[in-house]
């Protein structure tokens, strides 16, 4: 999945050879992380688990989960601290925000940090809501804000792509379930 604008950015699953960059994107941005993480979560979650490209290069991640029958997680999203500011956090939740729709989902839900105003604005922007805060949820003892989003009054970008693929995945499977 491309994305027009100013720079060329692909959207993709991760695939193995990622890892790297990911810890690295991953350390850059957040202070507690345990890289044994991503990979179990790959093993897990792989279809949840994207990247986004620009020029071979892997400049952002989002991570995401059923967290039961109508919810998705996003675990974790960042973007290299350079490439920041440019639309690629929104890029990457709108990709898993598509891959929840097609896995059935009604709601997307988040924590974010107190502190965290460019995530929380990004957020909100996205249509998230704020519905209460976790005392003491990250292990320094900050807060966390969890938000949710209801994914049928999000507006996707490119709907229509979108739909139309949605639309062969079902006619493929109601093919074979004729069979």
């Amino acid at each position: 999945m491309t994305w027009s604008g100013s720079m060329n950015i692909r959207i993709r699953n991760f695939k193995t050879d990622d890892f790297e960059d990911v810890l690295y994107i991953e350390s850059e941005s957040f202070t507690e992380h345990n890289p044994f993480a991503y990979m179990h979560f790959y093993e897990m979650h792989g279809d949840m688990f994207l990247v986004a490209e620009y020029l071979d290069f892997i400049v952002g991640f989002i991570m995401g989960y059923r967290l039961n029958e109508t919810e998705g997680r996003v675990f974790s999203l960042a973007v290299r601290e350079e490439f920041q500011g440019r639309g690629i956090g929104a890029m990457l939740l709108d990709s898993l925000f598509k891959v929840f729709y097609s896995n059935l989902l009604k709601y997307a839900t988040l924590e974010v940090r107190t502190s965290n105003l460019k995530a929380r604005n990004l957020y909100r922007k996205m249509g998230f809501i704020p519905c209460w805060i976790e005392k003491e949820y990250y292990s320094d003892g900050e807060d966390g804000i969890i938000m949710k989003l209801k994914l049928s009054s999000y507006r996707f970008h490119d709907l229509d792509l979108f739909a139309k693929k949605i639309e062969s995945i079902s006619m493929r499977d109601s093919e074979r379930f004729d069979k």
